[in-house]
């Protein structure tokens, strides 16, 4: 029997890519760029999720250890600024992977850049068996080609799964009309069309990954992970954050 057969009944998604910055790994008070305890309570919301049957697929940024657009402000050169931060993400895949592990959660790590001796090579079919079989799969490098975010990455692999939703879990609650940081009065939606994102110019996702999700019908749910049950009643279908969709 498939793990997609054992999904629970509160469970809104069967498939779900996981959309996570590098930051959110940061340590608030330390500083690290990958904190054991922020670590462990991204790792316990998924786990919280896979213990529902879900079928999760991580896609991880490498933000917290190098950026490219970060890199080229230094006098990196952008494609290797780009590569440099496709590495990154590989860090971070190996640091949730042990994570994962250790809570007892199969995990499996992907990486569009070969690099056999610490994670197998993105090929389609083997990660949705991988899925079918409980385990958890992270999706390192980006695409593998420079000039792409790792946004871009999650539209494209939740595309190509066949994923139900991205989860993109940010440190902000939902998308407003306005940054809330600066105005006071923004207003925040609860669901929004990918027309009405694209009218009223709303950083949602990068060009190319919002003109992915919107051409293959892949809704995007916006919410903030410092709520440290924000993924699991995502899930449920409670009312978080902000839904994108057709």
């Amino acid at each position: 029997m498939s793990a997609s057969e054992n999904v629970h009944p509160s469970a809104k998604y069967k498939r779900v890519v996981l959309k996570l910055s590098g930051e959110v790994l940061r340590g608030g008070k330390t500083g690290d760029a990958i904190d054991g305890a922020t670590l462990e309570k991204v790792c316990r919301q998924v786990k919280e999720i896979h213990d529902l049957g879900v079928q999760v697929c991580v896609v991880i940024g490498g933000g917290n250890i190098f950026r490219g657009l970060a890199g080229e402000q230094r006098g990196v050169d952008r494609t290797t600024g780009d590569y440099m931060g496709m590495l990154a993400t590989v860090i971070n895949g190996l640091a949730l992977m042990d994570r994962l592990e250790k809570l007892g959660v199969n995990t499996r790590v992907q990486s569009a850049i070969p690099m056999n001796q610490i994670a197998e090579p993105f090929i389609l079919r083997r990660a949705i068996r991988h899925l079918e079989k409980g385990r958890v799969v992270i999706f390192v490098a980006g695409t593998g080609n420079p000039y792409f975010s790792t946004d871009t990455t999650a539209a494209l692999r939740a595309s190509e799964m066949h994923a139900d939703i991205i989860l993109k879990a940010t440190k902000v609650d939902g998308i407003y009309d306005k940054d809330p940081k600066k105005h006071p009065d923004a207003v925040k939606y609860d669901t929004l069309t990918f027309i009405d994102a694209l009218k009223q110019r709303l950083n949602v996702m990068d060009s190319t990954a919002f003109s992915l999700c919107l051409d293959n019908n892949v809704p995007i749910l916006v919410f903030d992970l410092n709520d440290e049950h924000a993924i699991r009643k995502a899930i449920v279908g409670q009312k978080i954050g902000t839904l994108v969709k057709n």
